[in-house]
This record gives structure tokens, C-alpha cells and sequence, in this order.
């Protein structure tokens, strides 16, 4: 489904990615975490083709990102606000999402119905512009339009980061609901949230994998230990 080869990402001195060998399988939930300056919004960046590497290679759906744009439809994506197109509503931004992506009408409603509860009444019908939102509602809103392609492979950078506790607890759900063959990437500074909603958690550190771990009952409190192990190192 996905995989990463010897890639290599440096900013002058700097080595922002360094990943000798990384491989995703169809229907994994991936937890990406890591401190500030880690990599992890790099690492995503150089998957996505937004960015490119000094070295090595992306192989997502069989093609190398970099040589062919086949992969581009069957994924979704939403990092940050740019993603979205802030002077349109949600509901205009929904409809561009389904054009582009040749969504028909009933499935886009059939899908936004579903997430009723997460837009809380805040969302769809109410005029406003998605620049005039709260960042957490804006968060929403390219979430939703992400999920809107039901596609193979989803990408989200601190999705949980603005959202109240009640959506995030509800955002839980949506990921932990979607479909068993979509493979879905999470990059979070919440362990709690990637310990729950992810089967499989890798930690980043200077751009490197420093532990790739299989979730279970232990695995908030095994990453919380691991940073608070890492905290006590910085204060000797």
C-alpha cells in the first residue's frame, strides 16, 4: 500500500527526514508521534508529493509519487487550513469536494448525514464563510471533507488539536468506524487520542524512526513513559 525507501529530507545542515525503510499495509491504522521539530508534518509532506525529498523514494498504491499522479485520486488528505477554501461555505466547499471527485449527490449527503452529530448544528446550512469559523469548526470542515471521497488511504495532521472534548471523543468514532481496507494515517501530540484510534504506532525523533510499536492495552502508557523519560533527560 505504502511504502519508504532511503528517504531523505535536509534543510541546509539540517536533516529533517531520515527513514531507511518504512512499509504501511492495506487497512492499517498508523499513529505518527513525536516532539516538536520531529518530522512528523515533513514525513507527511513528503508521502503527499507536497514537498520534495533530497533522496530516496514514496511508493504509494504502486507508484512513486514523484513519477505518476494515479495515486492522487484514491486519497484524502487535510493538514491545516490551507487544505480548505475559505471564502466558500462548508456546503459550497462540500459540493466543490464532490465535483472534483465526481461524487454523486445522494452518497455526498448519505456521508455528511453520518456526521451530523460532529457538526453539532455548527456546520451545514448556516451562511457562514469557513474563514468566519472557529478553528475548530474549520477543523471539522476539512475532516469532513477529506472522509467525503471515502478514500483508500486518509491522511490527518492533529486532527483532535482545537476540537472540544465531546468531538473528539466523536471524531474517535468516525475514524474508528471507516471502512476496514482504508488505510488511515494520524499524526497527533495527543497519546491518549493515537493510542486509542491507532493499531500501530511509530515515534519519530530528528526525523528518524526510534520505535515502531503494535497497540494494545499498554500502549498510551508505554508512549507517555517513553516522553516523560525523554523530559527528564532534557532537564539533566
Amino acid at each position: 500500500m505504502i511504502e519508504i525507501k532511503n528517504l531523505v529530507k535536509r534543510y541546509g545542515r539540517t536533516v529533517a527526514t531520515e527513514i531507511e525503510s518504512l512499509v504501511i499495509h492495506p487497512g492499517e491504522r498508523i499513529g505518527l508521534v513525536g516532539n516538536n521539530g520531529a518530522g512528523k508534518t515533513t514525513l507527511i509532506s513528503l508521502m503527499l508529493d507536497l514537498i520534495k525529498a533530497d533522496a530516496g523514494e514514496v511508493i504509494m498504491l504502486g507508484d512513486n509519487v514523484t513519477v505518476s499522479e494515479n495515486w492522487k485520486s484514491q486519497i484524502s488528505a487535510f493538514l491545516d487550513e490551507t487544505f480548505v477554501i475559505d471564502y466558500l461555505t462548508p456546503d459550497e466547499y462540500f459540493k466543490f469536494i464532490a465535483k472534483v471527485r465526481n461524487i454523486e449527490e445522494s452518497l455526498v449527503e448519505e456521508r455528511l448525514s453520518s456526521l451530523t452529530q460532529f457538526f453539532n448544528g455548527q456546520i451545514r446550512d448556516q451562511k457562514k464563510y469557513i474563514r468566519d469559523l472557529s478553528k475548530g469548526n474549520k477543523k471539522k470542515v476539512g475532516i469532513a471533507g477529506a472522509l467525503l471521497a471515502n478514500p483508500k488511504i486518509l491522511f490527518l495532521d492533529e486532527p483532535f488539536a482545537n476540537l472540544d472534548p465531546s468531538s473528539q471523543i466523536l471524531l474517535q468514532r468516525i475514524i474508528a468506524g471507516q471502512p476496514e481496507d482504508m488505510t488511515i494515517f494520524v499524526s497527533s501530540h495527543d497519546l491518549t487520542h493515537i493510542g486509542e484510534v491507532c493499531k500501530r504506532v511509530i515515534i519519530l525523533e530528528n526525523g528518524k524512526i526510534v520505535k515502531d510499536l503494535e497497540s494494545n492495552a499498554n500502549t498510551t502508557v508505554e508512549l507517555k513513559s517513553y516522553f516523560a523519560a525523554k523530559s527528564d533527560l532534557n532537564e539533566v
